[in-house]
């Protein structure tokens, strides 16, 4: 499926870019995944955020004006130059080796640009969120945040130079999940040729950034902003399911379920699932289900079987929604177990929102102009 071709990826130094001076402006840009997430932290965020340049049509003021997304943008504009001029300071021809350590794994890589058409999607994306997307891109021509890219083959030579790091980093912080980042930058020189040759020695994935990716092509973009890391410590966590609005309890469940051919049981207690197997969490009942074999990973299997055909609900409906938390207020939780890192590296496609690597790189740290 993959060809060992490095000159298509095409990865490059950020000719102009701008790292930041102390904090980053607001709440991590990538850390909601649902608009009413950000329309809620919009609400209790400062004025002056990446978030709200990110999403402009979704503040405060824009929703109580009624302000649609092309009108926003250009207010965008000046916040993201005024938010630059406040926190940021300019570089030029850098890549900036990057590390992340936290309780949910370590990650070693390299913030770089890379050719969004030499990236493999590994999962489907929602067509009007790379729209969206695509628009602000655009419109701002300065990426705030950078896509997760994973090398098809774990043995690289990225980690052991990022780990080789000994001067002082540029940026050195604590996020508020109790992360340290550490970003060095590297300009013109054997060093950054080095870290280039690295980054670029092995077809990529996306490990996070679907909509990312896509929305810099539907921007018509040479260049994203990305992290191009192989761990040493990536871990990939479960995205579940939530069913919402449907009016189904439990004994709804059990009864389109086994109709469909399931075998369904009951659980004193919620327990992690188990590949095959998906744990549902009711308000008063906690269920278990076996999954046919071979029908491909469990997250297809869970919207195509469990939910389009025994329930009727489309996977894409307001009724379903994709969750990290398993303990979200919902009809039901169905709980899938984590794809398996070898499924992704073998470019299995998922369906949306099935894969959710961490740790991730904290957004806004380093911005990057897109322009050619």
């Amino acid at each position: 499926m993959f060809q060992e071709d490095t000159t298509a990826l095409r990865v490059r130094p950020v000719r102009r870019g701008w790292v930041v001076r102390e904090r980053v402006p607001g709440p991590d840009v990538d850390e909601f995944a649902e608009p009413g997430q950000v329309i809620g932290a919009l609400a209790r965020a400062p004025h002056g955020t990446l978030l709200a340049v990110q999403h402009p049509h979704r503040t405060p003021a824009a929703l109580a004006a009624g302000t649609g997304l092309l009108d926003a943008l250009p207010a965008a504009r000046a916040e993201l130059a005024a938010l630059i001029r406040r926190a940021y300071v300019e570089v030029t021809d850098v890549v900036a080796p990057y590390r992340v350590d936290g309780p949910d794994g370590t990650a070693c890589g390299l913030l770089c640009l890379v050719d969004p058409d030499g990236i493999e999607h590994t999962e489907d994306v929602y067509p009007d969120v790379v729209a969206e997307r695509g628009q602000v891109l655009a419109s701002l021509g300065i990426a705030t945040s950078a896509a997760m890219l994973v090398p098809i083959t774990p043995h690289d030579g990225l980690t052991d130079l990022v780990l080789g790091m000994t001067g002082e980093p540029a940026v050195s912080l604590v996020d508020s999940g109790g992360r340290r980042h550490w970003v060095w930058l590297v300009g013109p020189g054997a060093e950054q040729d080095a870290f280039i040759e690295a980054a670029g020695a092995h077809p990529l994935l996306v490990a996070d950034g679907n909509h990312r990716v896509a929305a810099a092509r539907e921007a018509g973009l040479a260049g994203l902003l990305a992290l191009v890391t192989s761990g040493p410590g990536l871990r990939v966590g479960p995205i579940h399911r939530a069913i919402v609005g449907s009016g189904l309890g439990a004994s709804d469940l059990v009864a389109a379920w086994e109709r469909a051919g399931l075998t369904v049981s009951s659980l004193p207690y919620v327990v992690d699932p188990e590949p095959g197997v998906v744990v549902v969490r009711c308000p008063d009942e906690v269920l278990r289900v076996e999954l046919p074999a071979g029908q491909g990973v469990d997250h297809a299997v869970v919207e195509s079987l469990l939910l389009d055909q025994a329930l009727g609900l489309d996977p894409e409906s307001p009724c379903v929604r994709a969750v990290v938390d398993p303990s979200v207020e919902a009809e039901a939780v169905l709980l899938i177990a984590p794809v398996p890192l070898r499924e992704v590296l073998a470019g299995t496609k998922m369906p949306r929102k099935s894969t959710y690597f961490t740790p991730k790189p904290r957004s806004g740290l380093l911005l990057a102009d897109l322009a050619p």
